[in-house]
């Protein structure tokens, strides 16, 4: 045996110690049998690359990116925050202070990256954006107006995630796009929406070496997927050094960025730890720098030790629901659904779930909503004769039976909520069977379930974009309730034309309203992203795609 895979063993044979609580000996079968169950050890020995351990950050996750273009098929959440920081955009997101103190993007407050300025024509029927001079991609190549251009095409043009995302912000048309001269780029708008130029700092409209890409696109592949899927073509903050596809990645500063301030670090690690006590033993030992999707129990453990900072925030237009079927009886009748929210106990799940790390969404007054924020409480409380009424004016006095559904990859979350809903359904009389999905989210577009605990998040602040994914008649794949009202669509249709203002506030207290009263969905929390910080770590900054930013880390 080699003396670096023993050291790896060892270093494991310690970590799976700490999480028994305890020091004792094993024989070699027992330390693999651990081993295999919490986490490759090739991920706890950190490469020296000549360089201090300040010169660099580690940040473990349950997962890994999955590819190096969030345009290429089932790109994965984890690879949203990597392309951000290899590729650049047009235009970025600036910063706010969160009422916690902690540090999130601002949506409401747009800056330069490659470009140095942009224009909106006095009739908004284009925008037009000038670079900054001297721009580069990794390669050293020039970036021009026709990279911006090329880039654009593609992902109107490239189907998929990436094609339906700027769909949803009349972003559709390649003709919409042109090159005035080598620094100016122009787009055109096709009609009145608000959420047309914040979409240009989000993770799909990054800008891509178009020379590149069209050296490597073949007849069958035109944008080059293959390529950009374990190779960058951009010129992002950080170069991607080396990629092992949702196990690891090492970033390296890029001297020349223009797109911000450069990072502090000059690499960064990202490595996937699949075992949530391994994550903890790392951060706790300080063999990791940042860790993140910790179980909320390991999150207040941490809290009150205080040895590690726990970077909180409420996950911006984010909530956690009960999917209540519209074409299942007998959710049908809104009667029943209405009955449902009641029967609820939201500080059970609260606290079993979650350990109370979450936002309540419930409890509001009758006359809600008074404003046009989202996500905000449902005027609905724990009142079981209330439930029981509802029921019996529906005909269901007796009860009844259903299933409900939810995420195995979710289940240190979703199995103890469930099983608080199964338990106050119970003595309502209706009989709910549990069903745990390894498959979730494959399943989740064939919308047969009758009840079924999801979540989603909008890269957009605004309900009216929140809205759009679950509420509107579009139906897409994550309305699980399958609800379509004709008069909610034309409530959003409105909004999404509205500016902000007493125009919008008007139209989005109306379709909140609506959404209260016939409850497809029950928010039953607002997660909070709880990410565990060493002490000597500043700079977290909570992004949108809620992944772990190393662009703005820096030790002490």
């Amino acid at each position: 045996m080699q003396h670096a895979p023993l050291t790896s063993e060892l270093c494991l044979y310690k970590i799976v110690a700490v999480l028994q609580g305890r020091a004792y000996r094993m024989d070699r079968r027992q330390f693999l049998e651990l081993a295999t169950a919490g986490a490759a050890s090739s991920l706890l020995v950190l490469p020296a690359y000549g360089q201090s351990k300040s010169s660099r950050i580690v940040i473990v996750s349950e997962s890994n990116s999955n590819t190096l273009d969030v345009h290429t098929p089932g790109a994965n959440r984890a690879s949203y925050g990597l392309c951000m920081m290899t590729y650049d955009r047009l235009i970025r997101f600036g910063t706010k202070i969160l009422p916690n103190g902690v540090p999130s993007y601002d949506y409401d407050k747009l800056e330069p990256q490659l470009a140095e300025s942009w224009e909106i024509a006095p009739d908004n029927s284009a925008v037009v954006f000038k670079l900054k001079q001297g721009l580069k991609f990794h390669d050293g190549a020039p970036i021009t107006a026709r990279d911006v251009k090329w880039s654009f095409d593609r992902f109107v043009s490239v189907g998929g995630f990436p094609q339906r995302q700027m769909e949803q912000v009349s972003l559709t048309d390649v003709n919409q796009f042109e090159v005035v001269d080598e620094r100016t780029f122009k787009i055109k708008l096709l009609k009145r929406d608000k959420l047309t130029l914040p979409s240009l700092a989000i993770v799909v409209p990054g800008v891509y070496n178009s020379e590149l890409c069209k050296s490597r696109a073949t007849t069958s592949d035109p944008w080059a997927l293959e390529f950009t899927k374990v190779n960058s073509a951009g010129s992002g903050a950080y170069k991607v050094e080396s990629f092992k596809p949702d196990e690891q990645i090492i970033l390296t500063r890029f001297a020349d960025w223009q797109g911000g301030t450069l990072p502090k670090q000059e690499r960064a690690l990202y490595r996937s730890v699949p075992a949530a006590g391994t994550r903890r033993a790392l951060v706790e030992r300080a063999d990791a720098d940042v860790a993140t999707d910790l179980p909320p129990r390991d999150v207040a453990d941490i809290a009150t030790a205080k040895k590690i900072k726990i970077e909180s925030a409420p996950q911006a237009n984010t909530l956690r629901y009960l999917a209540l079927s519209t074409i299942t009886k007998p959710f049908d009748d809104v009667r029943v659904r209405q009955a449902i929210a009641y029967a609820l106990p939201y500080e059970k799940v609260i606290e079993s779930a979650v350990y109370g790390r979450a936002k309540p969404m419930f409890g509001a007054s009758t006359d809600a909503p008074r404003d046009a924020s989202w996500p905000q409480p449902f005027p609905h409380s724990h009142d079981p004769d209330k439930a029981k009424a509802l029921l019996a004016d529906a005909g269901l006095a007796g009860g009844f039976e259903t299933k409900l559904y939810f995420d195995a990859g979710a289940a240190t979350v979703d199995e103890p909520a469930a099983l608080i809903i199964q338990d106050a359904l119970g003595k309502l009389g209706v009989k709910l069977t549990i069903e745990k999905i390894p498959d979730f989210f494959a399943r989740r577009s064939q919308k047969n379930w009758p009840m079924a605990i999801d979540v989603f998040g909008a890269w957009f602040d605004g309900a009216d974009f929140y809205f759009r994914w679950l509420w509107h008649g579009q139906n897409t794949v994550f309305n699980v309730a399958s609800y379509k009202n004709p008069e909610m669509d034309k409530l959003l249709d409105a909004a999404r034309q509205a500016r902000e203002g007493g125009e919008y506030e008007l139209i989005a207290k109306q379709f909140i309203k609506l959404a209260m009263t016939e409850v497809p969905y029950i928010p039953l929390y607002q997660p909070v992203l709880d990410v565990a910080v060493q002490q000597d770590v500043n700079g977290y900054v909570y992004m949108f795609h809620r992944q772990v930013d190393a662009r703005t880390l820096a030790k002490v």
